[in-house]
């Protein structure tokens, strides 16, 4: 299948795994790009630039396809040496960096010059424009069903994608609510030019993380995921566990007094626990509504081969066979 996006990027599928902390490491990366998608290393996971270099390298023994580094612009006062992780970046050999957080206008020119492509991850289609506008290449637009930050506006991806193909002229993929074949036919329909996998690659052979976080994927339906911080207009959608149900109580009680402090037991350094340990009620962690359409534990080329060739079918079969005849 060829799209702007797989032109773009030089993958074979139009099928992205999305920049995941503690979750996007080397390993599934690799896996990703070997099936044919694109694999993404989650940059600020890895604790110093210098890490992120050595992860890159291992990437690069992984797979010899295109392969991406996620980072994210975080709003805080001690911001993480953002020059070093792009400079790890450019000297790896990296020309795929998928930007997220607070606008990445102030770094795109080192990127630039290294003639890397940016995709920027937006949740809302005036952001996406302004992502266009200075300069990236592609957007990946995040619909309200979408695992972590979704924004603030609340806009669904049936009305948010079909918004951005009205808008955008670069290229975008779907987030949110992806898992299958449906959800890359449903995508394409709407307007994008492709998709990004969050939760999905998570419930992954080859994802890094520890099993009961898998388990508890397949177990969840799509009604067990919460969002959290809302009163902060930092808005997060995570799956319930006990520690989400303390931070739910929390928020009911001091209402819009509520500070990041009151709840940092919850939220704050709990992914190496959950991720790698598996203790899964230590906080809350990011994971999509498509919880519910995830049911297996496949390796990433399984799943992206299913995914095409059922994407295939849907296209040359259902969706054909609904057109009438035409008149003689």
């Amino acid at each position: 299948m060829k799209t702007r996006i797989t032109e773009l990027f030089g993958i074979e599928h139009p099928i992205i795994q999305g920049g995941m902390h503690f979750v996007g490491f080397a390993e599934l990366a690799a896996a990703v790009s070997n099936a044919g998608g694109l694999g993404i290393i989650t940059g600020l996971t890895q604790k110093t630039p210098a890490d992120l270099a050595r992860e890159i390298a291992k990437c690069h023994d992984l797979t010899d396809k295109p392969f991406g580094v996620n980072l994210t612009f975080l709003p805080i006062v001690n911001a993480p040496d953002y020059p070093g992780y792009i400079s790890a970046i450019i000297d790896g050999g990296v020309k795929i960096v998928e930007t997220a957080g607070r606008n990445p206008e102030a770094h795109l020119p080192r990127l630039k010059d290294a003639g890397i492509k940016i995709i920027h991850k937006c949740t809302s289609v005036r952001h996406s424009l302004k992502a266009e506008k200075i300069g990236c290449d592609a957007v990946s637009v995040d619909g309200f069903e979408c695992g972590g930050h979704p924004g603030e506006d609340d806009v669904p991806n049936m009305i948010l994608l079909p918004r951005a193909a009205e808008e955008l002229t670069v290229p975008f993929v779907a987030s949110g609510g992806m898992a299958d074949a449906r959800s890359l036919v449903a995508a394409l329909a709407l307007g994008a030019d492709g998709m990004n996998m969050g939760t999905r690659f998570i419930a992954t052979r080859e994802a890094p993380v520890h099993e009961k976080v898998k388990q508890a994927i397949v177990a969840a339906s799509e009604l067990d995921t919460r969002l959290v911080m809302r009163p902060l207009r930092n808005t997060e959608r995570v799956l319930n566990n006990a520690a989400v149900e303390r931070l739910l109580e929390k928020e009911k009680t001091l209402g819009t007094d509520i500070t990041f402090e009151d709840i940092i037991e919850e939220v704050a350094g709990v992914y190496p626990k959950i991720m790698l340990d598996g203790a899964m009620d230590a906080g809350a962690w990011s994971c999509g509504m498509v919880a519910g359409l995830i049911h297996d534990i496949p390796t990433c080329k399984e799943l992206i081969d299913r995914i095409m060739a059922e994407a295939d079918t849907l296209i040359r079969k259902r969706l054909a066979g609904f057109l009438a005849e035409p008149a003689t």
